[in-house]
Parts: C-alpha cells; structure tokens; sequence
C-alpha cells in the first residue's frame, strides 16, 4: 500500500512513499488542504485455525497421541481459558479430557480424564492440545476434536470440525463361548470375539468330524458372534478367531445322559448318599474310640453323656422326578 505525502516547500506532491504491506492508511484534511492527522489500521496477522492430522494409527494396549495445534487472532492473551477434546462428533459429541488454566498460569489443571485414560501434552499458552490416550482398547477407536475457550477479558472460543480419526488395530480376542439349548433337545454353540481386522471365525468338533469349518457371523463393528446350530454328539467343540495380526481359540465341552430313567436316577443319587452316610459313621467311629483311648472312664464317676455329631440330609423332600436329561458343563 501506498500514500501521498504533501511538500512543505510546495504546492506539488513528492514521490508516493512505500507503507508496510496489509496497513490501510486513512488521512483526513482540513477545508484548505492541510494536513490534519493520519491513522493507519492493520487486519489481525492471524485468524482462527487448527491443525490436526487426518488419522493416527495404534495398536490395542499401547498409547497414542493425538496432534492439535491453533492460531487465534487475539495477540498475547493470558486471560482463562479451557481446553477440551471430543469424541464422535464435533460441537456435541461427549467430552473425553477437559482442563483450565488460570489467568497467567502455564498450567492447565485437569477438570476431566475419562476412565483416566486421557492426558494433555501440548501447552495451551503456547498454542498446541496435542493429547495423549493411554491403555488403548478397540473401543477407543473413532474421531476425536479439539476445542479452545478464551474466558476472560477476550470471550472467544474454537473447535476443530474434522478432528482426527484414531485408529486402534489388534489381535482377536475371544470374550464368550456357550453351549444354549434350542428347540427339539438340541443344542447350539456360540462364540463372539473381537479384533481389528473383524476375525474371521471357525468352529471344530465332533459334529464337524473334528476338522475346522469356517462359520458365518455376524459382525457388529469390531466384534463377531458365529453359531454352530444341531450338536449332535458330545465332546470338545473349539472355536478360533483370526486376523492378519494373529488367532485367539477357546473350547466348550457337551456331555448329555442317555436313557436314564427316573428311577436309575433316584437310585444312582441315593447310593451316593449312602457312601457318604458310611463314610461319616466310620469317622464318628474313629473320634469315639480316640475319646475313650484318651479319657478312660473310672468306677468313682459316672459316664456322662456325650452329644453325637451327626449329618441329617432329608431325602423326603427330594424331587422324584429325577435330573434333566441332558446337561452342558463349558
């Protein structure tokens, strides 16, 4: 930008003077032509922004930092202020770390670390909320945005609106396998597993000639849940989870009782009780003799009577309809 400077020796004007760049100059005159005053005004040299990268990729268990520096256009600010990070969506996704920083103060005193998981690197003061995510989860995977609010004598406040997409990977893990009955007596298995890459899952037992079967699932994010329907014979059944990072397994057993009837239940169940009545009678028997071994009785006293130890089980209220017929122990 350029201006027009008057000669005092003159009516004519000398050469136009060179200004700073980005400077707005306004000169007011009076009815003569004299020079009065000139103000010069400069635009804020920054405006707000905030830089993230696109994504960061982790592994599960390890920690990741997430990158976010800004410029605002307020120069030399030591006001209040709150720094914030979201998860999900920008502006109204849950809040995962929160701290303020007093007037002056370089520290940022945390307000909120979800599960105490969440830690701030960078200094506010110094423009950057690069923050630290420990113990990482496959649910920790997702977008995250960071937010800056200014509080004091400046009230200003900006978020960033595309964050940064925290990508956590890892190996399959199995988190539940069951055996459920189904309809007709019959018996199924499940197995849900997690991983990033989604695992595939595949299943091996008896009812597969035990050889490993690949098994459709159903996928809900990084989580699968596969089922083996009709078990059709008693055994170990095992289901294995893979991906590109490595395989997870777990096993269920199924045992079921065939052709017992009531009666042979009620029998087989009564029989063990007798084995345990005899046993506690020979102990009660060994304590009497070891009583009387160590405390002989004299003609000058009287036997006292002594209270026997006994174990009463009523039998009577026993159902006699017997056990189910099939039982699953995992």
């Amino acid at each position: 930008c350029l201006a027009s400077l008057p000669s005092p020796a003159c009516n004519l004007c000398v050469p136009r003077m060179p200004m700073p760049c980005r400077s707005l100059v306004r000169t007011k005159r009076d009815t003569t032509g004299n020079l009065l005053h000139t103000e010069g005004h400069s635009p804020p040299a920054q405006r707000w922004s905030m830089q993230v990268p696109a994504e960061v990729s982790a592994v599960a268990g390890d920690a990741a930092v997430l990158p976010c520096t800004f410029t605002h256009p307020h120069r030399h600010y030591d006001g209040p202020l709150t720094a914030i990070w979201r998860a999900g969506e920008p502006y109204a996704g849950p809040q995962v770390f929160r701290c303020a920083a007093a007037r002056g103060s370089e520290l940022c005193q945390t307000a909120l670390s979800l599960h105490g998981r969440f830690r701030l690197l960078g200094n506010p003061r110094h423009n950057d909320l690069s923050l630290r995510v420990e113990r990482l989860a496959l649910a920790d995977n997702g977008r995250y945005f960071c937010r800056i609010e200014f509080s004091g004598d400046v009230h200003d406040r900006y978020e960033s609106r595309h964050g940064v997409w925290l990508r956590v990977s890892g190996a399959p893990r199995i988190v539940n396998i069951s055996v459920l009955p189904s309809p007709a007596h019959a018996f199924r298995a499940l197995c849900t597993a997690e991983g990033e890459p989604p695992p595939a899952l595949a299943w091996s037992g008896p009812a597969l000639g035990n050889h490993s079967a690949a098994v459709p699932g159903q996928s809900h994010g990084y989580r699968v849940t596969a089922e083996l329907s009709a078990l059709t014979h008693d055994g170990r059944y095992t289901c294995t989870a893979s991906n590109s990072l490595g395989h997870a397994e777990a096993s269920v057993y199924l045992f079921r009782f065939r052709g017992a009837t009531g009666a042979s239940a009620i029998a087989l169940l009564l029989g063990a009780l007798g084995l345990k009545a005899l046993l506690l009678l020979g102990v009660l028997a060994a304590l009497a003799t070891r009583r009387r071994l160590e405390h002989p009785v004299t003609q000058d006293t009287p036997p006292r009577p002594q209270t026997q130890e006994s174990n009463y089980e009523n039998l009577s209220q026993m159902n006699p309809q017997g056990p189910p017929a099939a039982t699953c122990s995992p």
